[in-house]
């Protein structure tokens, strides 16, 4: 029996997951297979590049589409705005939190679900060490956040709930990508 895992996300990202699969589901995939059909009407598949390139992507994408409906399926989508009325100050899901260090430097993290990290714009999963050091904690407060380069305190400066901007879904194709 499979262990139920919720997935915590913001709209923002349900969004996100839901035009990935849309895509994939009804445009990609629909492509590839066109071009999986032609190749095979050609006769011999063995030596057959764009038939074995096209099921190598068929599989690539099925996979994906797999992934995304089972993140989809267990998605609870928590709304950082609708949080901040059950907060009562305290840091949860979807909070934007300012932290300060001993030496002044300050950082912003908004907490979203793992779908949605990235560590670029601050976005962090409930899940990572820093979300967990915050989580349940107040403004004001002091925690210690441990990483590769030792633990550092911090002092919570600020703790609001608002809508989290993901960036939207754009295609990329895997045949156009850079390697190294």
């Amino acid at each position: 029996m499979a262990i139920e895992r919720k997935n915590y996300i913001t709209p923002g990202g349900y969004k996100l997951l839901k035009d990935e699969y849309d895509f994939l589901k009804h445009r990609e995939r629909p492509e590839v297979t066109k071009v999986v059909s032609w190749a095979a009407s050609l006769g011999d598949r063995s030596e057959n590049a764009d038939y074995q390139y096209g099921k190598k992507r068929l599989r690539e994408i099925d996979r994906r589409i797999r992934f995304l409906t089972r993140r989809i399926n267990e998605a609870l989508i928590v709304n950082p705005i609708e949080q901040e009325n059950i907060a009562e100050g305290k840091i949860l899901f979807g909070a934007t939190v300012g932290l300060e260090n001993e030496e002044g430097t300050h950082r912003s993290y908004s907490i979203v679900g793992i779908d949605e990290v990235d560590t670029a714009k601050g976005f962090i999963s409930w899940r990572s060490p820093i979300a967990k050091a915050l989580l349940g904690k107040e403004e004001g407060d002091e925690v210690v956040i441990k990483s590769p380069n030792g633990a550092r305190e911090y002092t919570i400066m600020e703790v609001t709930y608002q809508e989290i901007e993901i960036e939207e879904f754009v295609y990329e194709d895997p045949s156009k990508r850079q390697l190294g």
